[in-house]
């Protein structure tokens, strides 16, 4: 994996908002990003921001509130601010390569009953674009760092170690002829790849119409080694997936 980036959401209270953010983040691309949250002013975390991300079954062990004083001294990549005060207040945080700010309501004021599900649902589509653009600008680093653990960890996922083992086999391949070799939806197939993308295993191209993926050129040889050796172990199962593929184009 590239060297994690270190995050940090903030906004007054830590109690909504920044929690939200930071469950996001750490569930789309964990692998990619150490996540924080803090406040500024922090008090404990609204349960209707728990029982947001409950409904859309998303994790919330060690969710807890902080103050920016916690952080004081350490460097981040990047402090993104999700309230204008909270703006104000970042530089108690001198050493952040990159100061982002994200200016959205507190749901705690609002009086819409949906107020936490609708600010959850506008921080994922804001953070899935940026760990799109932050996987773009990492896709060509000449030498993807990654160790064992970080490795297995990417691949502990039934679909994205296939979309793997199906690269070592075919060479390049698109979503679409990934997802008919897996029989699981694009928008599903692509969420995998971008996160492949972030763990630096893969490379996207664009050929005409298509964008075709490959295990990157550059991972370390044991990494090598251990994606052939896995795609020997269960080459009668990777096989029948390329079949697939290959009974669609003679279609």
């Amino acid at each position: 994996m590239l060297a994690m980036k270190r995050v940090i959401f903030l906004c007054t209270g830590n109690s909504a908002r920044s929690q939200l953010a930071e469950a996001l983040l750490r569930h789309q691309a964990g692998h990619f990003f150490e996540v924080f949250s803090a406040g500024s002013q922090p008090h404990d975390i609204d349960p209707r921001t728990i029982a947001a991300l409950q409904k859309f079954h998303l994790p919330v062990d060690g969710l807890q509130s902080k103050s920016i004083d916690e952080f004081a001294g350490q460097s981040f990549d990047y402090v993104i601010t999700l309230c204008d005060k909270a703006r104000q207040e970042c530089a108690q945080l001198p050493q952040a390569r990159e100061v982002i700010a994200w200016d959205y309501p507190d749901p705690r004021t609002s009086d819409n009953p949906r107020a936490f599900e609708l600010t959850l649902q506008e921080l994922n589509e804001r953070i899935k674009m940026f760990v799109l653009v932050q996987s773009k600008e990492q896709k060509g680093a000449l030498n993807p760092v990654i160790n064992p653990l970080q490795l297995f960890k990417c691949l502990a996922d039934e679909t994205r170690l296939a979309v793997m083992l199906l690269l070592q086999h075919r060479g390049t391949l698109s979503v679409t002829e990934l997802a008919q070799a897996l029989q699981e939806s694009q928008p599903k197939v692509s969420r995998h790849l971008a996160q492949l993308r972030g763990c630096g295993l893969v490379l996207d191209e664009r050929c005409n119409q298509n964008v075709l993926y490959q295990v990157h050129p550059r991972l370390p040889d044991w990494s090598v080694r251990v994606l052939h050796e896995a795609a020997q172990a269960d080459s009668q199962h990777i096989q029948q997936l390329a079949q697939r593929i290959q009974e669609r184009s003679n279609a």
